[in-house]
């Protein structure tokens, strides 16, 4: 099964939930990455940054009836959280738009994506890094408004956690006498981890999908 199959069976079982169609989306793409990874010998728990517990928990709200599917990628665990990701769990916890157990989720799992290694909306699962602002902007305002110079978010993130801590991010006086922009405002285009699953957020207010598959087909 591709992660596309895995989208689809994923947003097909949210759209049972009030979540919000754009909500749904995000949540089906986070996941399905995640669980592409699982098939490598991972856990869920690992990829996702959530507890077992919360994990099911969180798997019956915005999933309903594909629990007994994701079983066999390792639902228990307690995943190690290191001080960095504890961090941006923090910063993003503090300026949710609205303190839901919707946003509250998203901050721990766009934390743990930030860990792995290609763009932060890659990593997420998303489309584009177009998807991504328009997350931050929906759910973390205040936050995204403070990206003034729409820099790449991973360095964003951890430029405003430094800032917090009282430290510099890196020895350049201002951006506009850096030497290397590219690394913090460079090109984020590139490939979905999704094989470029599109979202159709204005199409009569729904997304036309297959029947679901079995996950573990």
């Amino acid at each position: 099964m591709t992660p596309d199959d895995l989208y689809t069976d994923l947003l097909q079982a949210n759209a049972a939930t009030a979540c919000e169609p754009f909500d749904g989306h995000v949540l089906a793409c986070i996941f399905a990455v995640g669980i592409s990874e699982c098939k490598a010998g991972g856990s869920l728990t690992h990829a996702l940054g959530i507890s077992g517990s919360e994990l099911r928990r969180n798997i019956a709200r915005y999933f309903p009836g594909v629990r007994e599917q994701l079983e066999v990628f390792t639902l228990d665990g307690e995943p190690t959280v290191d001080d960095d990701e504890r961090c941006l769990r923090e910063l993003l916890w503090r300026f949710r738009t609205v303190p839901t157990p919707l946003i509250s989720l998203l901050s721990i799992l766009v934390s743990r994506r930030a860990n792995r290694p290609n763009h932060l909306w890659q990593d997420l699962g998303l489309a584009n890094r177009g998807e991504l602002s328009r997350l931050m902007q929906r759910h973390f305002a205040s936050l995204a408004h403070r990206n003034t110079q729409d820099m790449k978010w991973k360095k964003f993130f951890f430029r405003m956690i430094c800032r917090d801590e009282g430290y510099r991010l890196c020895a350049a006086p201002s951006c506009s006498e850096c030497g290397d922009l590219s690394a913090c405002f460079g090109d984020e285009s590139g490939e979905s981890l999704l094989a470029r699953v599109r979202f159709q957020s204005e199409v009569s207010g729904f997304i036309s999908i297959q029947p679901a598959r079995s996950l573990t087909a």
